[in-house]
C-alpha cells in the first residue's frame, strides 16, 4: 500500500488555484522531494496531506485513509515538521515532552531524552530562548521518539546554517528512516538533499511537471558540453535548455542516445538544480 496516493488534486482560493491536477505518490522505503518556486502549490499540497486543508476535487488517500475525515487517526501514524517554529514558546523542554508524552501514545520519552543528550538542548531551558539550530534539533528529537511511518518535511531546515543542516538530514537517515517509512521533503536547498532523494517531483503552479525517480533521472537525461564555438552545430539536436559556463557551453537533453551525444563533446548527468531550471526555465 502506498504511504500517499494523490491524484488529479485541485484546491482554489478565490481565483487562485493552488492546485490543478497534482499527482503524487510516496511508497514505503521511498525518500521524495516535492520542489517547486514560491507559489508553486507545494504547502498547499502538504496541508492536505495532513487534513489541514479539504481539496475541491481529487482522490487522496494517505496511509489507506482520508486525511479529511480521518485526520485524528492519521496523526497518530505520522509525523511533520514544518519550515515555522511550532513548538509552544512559554514551555520549558522538559514540559514539552511530558505533553507529547500525554498526547501521543507511541511517543518514547526515554529515546527523546537520549536524543537530546547528544545536543546542547537541555530539559531546563524554556523554549523561547533556543536557537533556530537548538528548535530543530528539539523537535527532530520529538519526531525520532515516534512510531510514524511517514515523515513529512517542509522547509524543515530553513534559516539554519550548513552544518546544522548536514546534521539534521544525517539524523533522519540513520535514525529515522527504514524500508518500511516514506519520507516527503519540499525545500528551496535542493542541492542538500539530492544525494538522500530516491524519487523527484517538480511542482509547478499546482501542476507536477516532472515526476521520476532518482535512478531513471541518470538514464533519461544528458548534460553535453562543447566548445562555445561548436554550439551551434549542436543546437539541432533538440536539447531542452543550453546555458554558457566557462568550460564552454553547456546542453541539456532528454531522451537521447548518449553515445551519440558522447561523440561531440563531454557528456554527464545533470544535477537536480541544473535539471530543475532546464525544465521549469520556460515557466
Amino acid at each position: 500500500m502506498s504511504l500517499i496516493d494523490a491524484r488529479g488534486l485541485c484546491k482554489s482560493f478565490g481565483d487562485v488555484t493552488a492546485l490543478n491536477g497534482l499527482d503524487l505518490r510516496v511508497e514505503p522505503g521511498r525518500i521524495v522531494g516535492l520542489i517547486g518556486p514560491n507559489g508553486s502549490g507545494k504547502t498547499t499540497a502538504l496541508k492536505a496531506i495532513l487534513g489541514l486543508s479539504r481539496l475541491d476535487a481529487g482522490q487522496l488517500e494517505v496511509l489507506g485513509m482520508n486525511p479529511g475525515t480521518q485526520r485524528k487517526a492519521l496523526m497518530r501514524r505520522t509525523a511533520y515538521i514544518a519550515d515555522v517554529g511550532i513548538l509552544p514558546r512559554w514551555m520549558r523542554v522538559g514540559q514539552l515532552l511530558d505533553f507529547v508524552a500525554g498526547v501521543h501514545p507511541s511517543f518514547q520519552r526515554n529515546l527523546a531524552e537520549a536524543n537530546l543528550a547528544n545536543t546542547d538542548v537541555s530539559l531546563d531551558k524554556k523554549i523561547r530562548g533556543l536557537s533556530k539550530g537548538m528548535n530543530a534539533q528539539l523537535h527532530l528529537a520529538i519526531i525520532l521518539a515516534i512510531e510514524a511511518e511517514l515523515l513529512v518535511l517542509d522547509e524543515p531546515t530553513l534559516g539554519l546554517d550548513i552544518i546544522y543542516r548536514q546534521r539534521f538530514y544525517d539524523s533522519v537517515l540513520n535514525d529515522y528512516f527504514t524500508e518500511n517509512r516514506g519520507i516527503l521533503i519540499t525545500t528551496h536547498e535542493v542541492r542538500e538533499i539530492e544525494h538522500i532523494l530516491t524519487d523527484v517531483v517538480f511542482i509547478h503552479k499546482g501542476r507536477h511537471m516532472l515526476n521520476l525517480t532518482m535512478d531513471s533521472l541518470v538514464e533519461e537525461f544528458s548534460k553535453l558540453t562543447v566548445p562555445k564555438a561548436d554550439a551551434q552545430a549542436i543546437r539541432p539536436l533538440g536539447p531542452i535548455a543550453e546555458k554558457q559556463t566557462l568550460h564552454g557551453t553547456e546542453f541539456i537533453f532528454r531522451g537521447h542516445d548518449r553515445q551519440t551525444l558522447a561523440a561531440h563533446g563531454e557528456l554527464g548527468t545533470p544535477n537536480l538544480p541544473e535539471l530543475f531550471i532546464a525544465v521549469m526555465g520556460d515557466h
